[in-house]
């Protein structure tokens, strides 16, 4: 009996949520994917930011109107609600590498017109300390199966993270956009690979934006063309109305 059947025997996958027994590559049980909130259009154009009525095509939310970011288009498959935050979690702190192939999927169909247009798929990167500490990089992990399964080319060290910063969690935006600035920086070893490219910009989670928008302008910097981003969620405040 494989050792990955024997242990699954023995100690079956459980949901991370409700803790219910899976089946093999559910990584989440049905009744808890279920209650997951995708996000669909009517959203704004640029932030992904859903709306609550349709406004008609390509219109900017005031957000994206009021302060604008440096990157093109954002895309978020699901509201990061308590079920999304517990598969975030899970899969960053609690080594449940089994549900990357789902968020991704999840993440490949929201994203699908970002990946058309893509040339290369970059990580959010993690500074060297974190990555040494937690083992792997999740947005890293997504960017690979996301490369496998669109055909376009994922590159993991274009983009570094040249400032190890304290976690963005309790800070306030303006506080998030602080602790990020000068962050990140494109290789000059990895330049080419993004001058003159449309980038797809990954990772787990878009929050106030800050770290998305500071490796974008670094991307920016470094010549790229266009910098799109893409995560499983966004968290969701009340939506303005758009104008």
């Amino acid at each position: 009996m494989p050792l990955r059947l024997a242990l699954d025997v023995a100690l079956p996958p459980l949901c991370p949520s409700c803790r219910d027994p899976v089946g093999d590559g559910a990584g989440l049980c049905a009744t808890c994917w279920s209650k997951l909130s995708p996000i669909e259009r009517p959203f704004c154009e640029k932030l992904g930011i859903p709306f609550a009525y349709d406004p008609g095509p390509g219109i900017y939310s005031m957000q994206a109107m009021a302060a604008p970011p440096a990157y093109a288009r954002a895309r978020a498959a699901v509201r990061y609600d308590d079920i999304a935050r517990t598969i975030v979690h899970a899969l960053k702190y609690g080594d449940r590498l089994d549900l990357a192939p789902v968020v991704a999927g999840w993440m490949g169909r929201a994203g699908t017109e970002l990946l058309d247009d893509a040339d290369v798929i970059v990580p959010v990167p993690l500074h060297w300390r974190r990555m040494w500490a937690r083992r792997f990089n999740q947005s890293a992990t997504l960017s690979k199966l996301l490369s496998d399964k669109s055909g376009v080319p994922a590159n993991f060290t274009a983009l570094r993270r040249v400032k190890a910063t304290p976690q963005q969690v309790g800070l306030s935006k303006s506080e998030r956009a602080t602790n990020v600035q000068g962050a990140f920086r494109v290789d000059p070893a990895g330049k080419a690979d993004v001058l003159g490219r449309h980038v797809l910009l990954i990772d787990d989670v878009l929050t106030s934006g800050a770290t998305a928008d500071t490796c974008a302008r670094a991307l920016l910097r470094g010549g790229a063309r266009q910098v799109d981003v893409l995560v499983f969620a966004r968290v969701v405040d009340q939506v303005r109305a758009p104008i």
